[in-house]
């Protein structure tokens, strides 16, 4: 095991599984039904991330709750036909959680469907805790999930990092004091995401292994 870094936090959609046409499906379905083809995909892009709230919130102050759970019905029905999982993302998880490292999640998703997803995936045997939009007053990029993990785990921010793939997980990584790593596969980009100075760009979530410098038969 790295001697530096213990633990890793992981953001759930677009950074361990992929929701991406899945939420783009569902917001479009939930846009559409109010605001008739005036949202196209680009514009829906920046929706992923944030709450739905502060999204919806953004749209129409005055419907959010009821657009919120018109896209979470779209969601909950479609979800396991649409998510899948990215390349080498089990692999790389099951190295980590062998060598001893202590494994996080953090998201701005509700728990229910976090615990859907990592059990789609069969991700959920491998982490410990998960800190969901269920369980704070403030959502990324706030640091407050970071540090209710970390507490949750035992582990310091100095020891640990904040993997994602959108701007508020390296925010968030960074206003807690972690260090921070970028996902290449974020659907908004690499240079997008770079803009944020992550400490660290994956390729591939096997270049953590490098990074921490794990090696493979240490999981056997």
């Amino acid at each position: 095991m790295n001697s530096e870094i213990t633990t890793l936090l992981f953001d759930l959609d677009g950074t361990l599984i992929n929701t991406n046409d899945l939420i783009i499906a569902s917001f479009t379905e939930t846009l559409n039904h109010y605001y008739p083809d005036q949202y196209t995909r680009n514009d829906i892009l920046p929706f992923i991330g944030p709450t739905l709230h502060d999204t919806f919130y953004s749209i129409d102050a005055e419907r959010v709750d009821e657009m919120i759970t018109r896209y979470r019905e779209h969601n909950i029905k479609n979800h396991d036909d649409m998510v899948t999982e990215y390349e080498g993302v089990f692999e790389t998880i099951q190295y980590l959680y062998d060598a001893g490292y202590k494994l996080g999640i953090v998201t701005t998703k509700k728990r229910d469907v976090v615990l859907k997803g990592l059990s789609l995936t069969k991700l959920d045997q491998f982490f410990e805790v998960i800190v969901s939009l269920d369980e704070v007053e403030k959502a990324k990029p706030d640091p407050e999930p970071i540090l209710k993990a970390l507490q949750q785990l035992g582990s310091n921010p100095e020891e640990s990092i904040m993997v994602g793939d959108n701007y508020h997980d390296v925010l968030a990584g960074k206003n807690a004091g972690t260090k921070t790593a970028g996902v290449a596969w974020t659907i908004k980009g690499r240079e997008y995401l770079q803009e944020f100075n992550p400490d660290y760009m994956l390729d591939d979530m096997g270049d953590l292994l490098t990074i921490l410098g794990v090696k493979k038969h240490e999981a056997y």
